[in-house]
């Protein structure tokens, strides 16, 4: 018993064709009759210049030929072919080009007329030499602006992160640092070397004895200034020791050494004890 399936020519041609797209998820394999599609919407552009040295550039490059002795008339050629391309689309764009073009013409002019030796120089002077030159410095910008843009950009590779910070909850002053103690202690000393006496005295001093002045000053006063603790006119031994009673005080966190802000003043107070 034969079975015989009969393809209506409509069935037939979706099963054989080839979809030009898909409409609303539906293959499309004919396209409709009112459909408009623009004269230029199917064009493509393979290349993009940014001038007419970049379009010179381009062709001698691609080619392989000797910037130094570029071939005039195989490159003029190429390029008018190029120029009559875009003339068709923006004769505005086309101007500049044409300048180039004009340019090339008369290079190539130059070049078969004899050539006549200026005199001064030995050698005869190309007429490509400028062309060569501007073709030169304009590669040379061009490698570096694309080195430029491989570099990381704020806003393309990476951002700035901003962070708040609220400062008005507490009132914290800066660290006194290394630097800043060394500093006085030096202006300090330059001082007390100013006001010294050149009598040899034999003075025992007790280190002790001075942090127990220092802490009886700074009971009667809320803060002192650093330099106010030294008293320079009693000479450099005095100043030491009073120096490293004042770091044995700090050490024994009995005081606490402040600053306002960078560079300001640095005072002395006692150190806060909780009840």
């Amino acid at each position: 018993m034969e079975t015989t399936t009969e393809i209506s020519n409509e069935s037939q041609e979706v099963i054989d064709g080839v979809a030009f797209a898909k409409l609303y998820g539906e293959p499309l394999f004919k396209l409709p009759n009112d459909l408009y599609i623009p004269p230029d919407a199917l064009e493509v552009f393979l290349e993009a210049f940014e001038g007419p040295l970049d379009l010179l550039l381009y062709l001698i490059r691609k080619q392989n030929f000797n910037i130094l002795d570029i071939p005039l008339a195989a490159v003029t050629l190429q390029y008018l072919e190029y120029i009559e391309q875009i003339r068709k689309r923006n004769l505005e764009l086309a101007a500049d080009y044409l300048l180039m073009a004009a340019m090339l013409i008369e290079i190539k002019s130059r070049m078969l007329l004899p050539a006549k030796k200026v005199e001064g120089e030995e050698e005869l002077l190309d007429p490509r030499a400028e062309l060569v030159r501007r073709l030169l410095e304009y590669e040379q910008i061009k490698l570096a602006a694309f080195q430029l843009d491989t570099l990381p950009q704020v806003g393309r590779d990476f951002v700035r992160t901003q962070v708040y910070i609220d400062q008005t909850v507490v009132t914290r002053f800066p660290d006194v640092d290394i630097a800043d103690l060394q500093a006085a202690w030096n202006d300090l000393l330059r001082r007390a070397k100013l006001t010294e006496r050149h009598t040899i005295t034999r003075e025992e001093l007790s280190v002790r004895e001075h942090m127990t002045q220092i802490l009886r000053r700074l009971q009667n006063a809320k803060f002192i200034e650093f330099q106010d603790l030294f008293e320079t006119s009693r000479g450099v031994p005095v100043v030491v020791v009073n120096f490293i009673a004042l770091l044995e005080l700090a050490k024994e966190t009995l005081i606490e050494i402040t600053q306002a802000e960078a560079f300001a003043p640095i005072y002395v107070r006692l150190s806060y004890a909780p009840n």
